[in-house]
């Protein structure tokens, strides 16, 4: 009787664990999250940008999906946001302090607004509240050496304490400059 309970024991801690293994697990997110420092190697890092990386995949995006002249989350999913390590003045404009913004864009085919802005934990743009903003700058538009699939924020070497945070999508580049 020992022998049969404790193989039946066996069995359904078998038959759990196969269950366990068996559960599914979500489909891969289209426009996966990424982080962009600056510096890149994180060492003294001024700053980092969380964000999602929607794909073209054949679509027109800037100026088609997402609209000129509209506010935009910069990116994909929740609302892009910047975490500010060390005190920062992005175009020579709007200086933030240490602390966790969300980032937004107006993108138009001349130029882009990037907006940094105080209300964090939102999805896209569609909690955007412009009385919450911190400051804003005038960007103008650059191409990219070769077309951008993937939406990508990244910053240029630091030279000295300056540097750009680059946007780039399709054949659309802006350069945001960064001092600290």
């Amino acid at each position: 009787m020992k022998k049969l309970n404790l193989l039946l024991v066996a069995f359904f801690a078998l038959v759990a664990i196969v269950d366990l293994n068996a559960q599914k697990l979500p489909a891969l997110d289209a426009s996966p999250a990424d982080i962009a420092w600056l510096p890149s190697n994180r060492k003294d890092a001024v700053c980092k940008v969380i964000y999602g990386r929607p794909s073209k995949k054949g679509r027109t995006m800037l100026g088609g999906t997402e609209a000129y002249g509209k506010v935009w989350r910069l990116g994909a999913n929740e609302s892009t946001e910047i975490v500010v390590l060390k005190k920062a003045t992005f175009g020579d404009k709007v200086t933030l302090e240490p602390g966790t913004y969300t980032v937004y864009a107006i993108p138009n085919a001349d130029k882009w607004t990037i907006i940094f802005n105080k209300k964090l934990n939102t999805w896209g743009a569609y909690e955007y509240d412009e009385k919450q903003d911190v400051g804003r700058v005038d960007v103008p538009t650059g191409k990219p050496e070769a077309e951008v699939e993937a939406f990508t924020i990244a910053f240029e070497a630091p030279n000295g304490n300056a540097s750009n945070m680059m946007i780039a999508w399709e054949n659309t580049l802006v350069k945001v400059p960064v001092k600290w």
